[in-house]
This record gives C-alpha cells, sequence and structure tokens, in this order.
C-alpha cells in the first residue's frame, strides 16, 4: 500500500456507535450510483464524469487507494424490467451491461485527469476491460492505479451496494465511502421534513432499528457483519470528498 496516508481523526458527534472511524484511510472503496454520473439521473454526461473524476484524482494524489463500485441505474435498471414481466435474471444482466458502460466512462475520465486507471467487470468481457481477479485488483491498487468495479457480483438478484460491500470486505479497504447527493444520514429525509436532524456518527445497529436504509439490508448486514465503516457524503460539493479522507466534519460515519 501506498506509504503516504491521509489522516482521519476521531468524530465526535451525534448517534450511538461505540467504535471510531479509522485514523489513517489508506485504502477506499467508493460506491457511487449510475443516476450521479448523468443529467437528471439519465444517460452519461461527459462534464458530470469529468468532476466526478476530479474529485477521485484529488484524493489519489493524497496517496490512498481508491477502488470504485458504480451502478448502472442511468441507463439500466433490472429490477424495473422484471416487474414489467422480464425473467429477473434476464433483467439483473442487462443492468450489469449497464454498469460496465459507466465504468468504461470513469475510466476515460480518471484517465483524462492524469490517473492511471484499470476497470475490471465481474462479467466477463476481455475485449473491453479485465475480468474481476481479487489478487489482480489488490495489485493494481497497490501500484498506484484506480481500478473502477463493473458487472456488480456477476450475479442476478444482487443489488450494487452488496457488490461494493463484497468488494471493499474482499479488498480489504479501510471504509466504504457512499456517494450521494444529501450531506449525511438524519432522522428523516432532510427534504421533506425540516425538523430532520443530521447524524455525524451512527452505529450499525441505530440504523437498522431506525430503518434508515443506507444500503439494502444485505450489503449492510454484510458489512456490519465484517466491521467496515459506512462514510455518507455529498459527493457533488466540489472538495467535500477530500475532506471527508482527511477526516474532516463531512457526512455521516457508520461504525
Amino acid at each position: 500500500m501506498s506509504t503516504r496516508d491521509a489522516g482521519i481523526g476521531n468524530m465526535a458527534g451525534s448517534g450511538s456507535g461505540s467504535a471510531n472511524p479509522p485514523r489513517q484511510i489508506k485504502r477506499i472503496l467508493l460506491k457511487i450510483s449510475g443516476e450521479s454520473l448523468g443529467e437528471n439521473g439519465n444517460g452519461v454526461s461527459p462534464k458530470v464524469v469529468a468532476e466526478v473524476a476530479e474529485q477521485i484524482a484529488v484524493v489519489h494524489r493524497l496517496g490512498v487507494e481508491v477502488a470504485i463500485v458504480c451502478g448502472g441505474g442511468n441507463l439500466m435498471r433490472g429490477a424495473e424490467f422484471a416487474k414489467m414481466g422480464t425473467n429477473r435474471s434476464t433483467a439483473d444482466h442487462m443492468g450489469m451491461l449497464g454498469t460496465a458502460i459507466n465504468a468504461l466512462a470513469l475510466q476515460d475520465g480518471l484517465e483524462r485527469a492524469g490517473v492511471e486507471t484499470r476497470a475490471a467487470c465481474a462479467v466477463e468481457m476481455k475485449t473491453v476491460m479485465e475480468p474481476y481477479i481479487r489478487r489482480r485488483v489488490i495489485r493494481h491498487l497497490e501500484k498506484g492505479r484506480v481500478v473502477v468495479l463493473a458487472g456488480g457480483t456477476g450475479n442476478p438478484y444482487f443489488t450494487t451496494d452488496t457488490a461494493a460491500a463484497l468488494r471493499a470486505t474482499e479488498l480489504g479497504v479501510d471504509a466504504i465511502f457512499k456517494a450521494t447527493k444529501v450531506d449525511g444520514i438524519y432522522t428523516a429525509d432532510p427534504r421533506k421534513d425540516s425538523s430532520a436532524v443530521k447524524f455525524d456518527r451512527l452505529g450499525f445497529r441505530e440504523a437498522l432499528d431506525r430503518d434508515l436504509q443506507i444500503m439494502d439490508r444485505t450489503a449492510f448486514t454484510l458489512c456490519m457483519e465484517n466491521n467496515m465503516p459506512i462514510m455518507v457524503f455529498d459527493m457533488f460539493v466540489a472538495g467535500n470528498m477530500e475532506r471527508a479522507v482527511r477526516g474532516e466534519s463531512i457526512g455521516t460515519w457508520v461504525i
């Protein structure tokens, strides 16, 4: 791993988490939705991709190793097709192909931002990107490359949230950084409830008891069982990702 570590201090705040976030972030997994890469949640916007890539590049230049799991909802939602009668396995595989398109867009954006990048997919498409092989991805990270992971888990019926939790555990990251368009986790939707209170820090059990739906239950349980911290933050405020990695009071830690 890189010897240039981004320091991160203990976070005080509301919530009942008994542990502290990691003091030093050396390797992260960034979970970003497909909708975040398009205009109004649809398609792929070169401008938005460039903005996202620049934030990642800044964190990478701090010496942090970055793996990325991207969704595909801006292009294809398998669950919606399944509701209309499409075979669920077929629909989910269509969604996996959507994540591959987004991964290639992110790879290109990062390369243009000066970051050496590899794309790896859980569904084999060797003429376009590498197959996902855990040890190979770890080696890429150790060599200072950002790796964009596509294809979810490679299996139907699992979300990209679950893929993020699985890959984070496999790759031994220090934390999952879940990029959203809200500046953390609240007691209620702050866009609908003006009395909603933001958590600075939150325990896994409390999040489950409150049914805060940070991730789907399978993904969240996997993180809880493997003591995988989650940082939920608004990536679409310039500089937020860097501030979160440095340990500033950005977003919400689930620990």
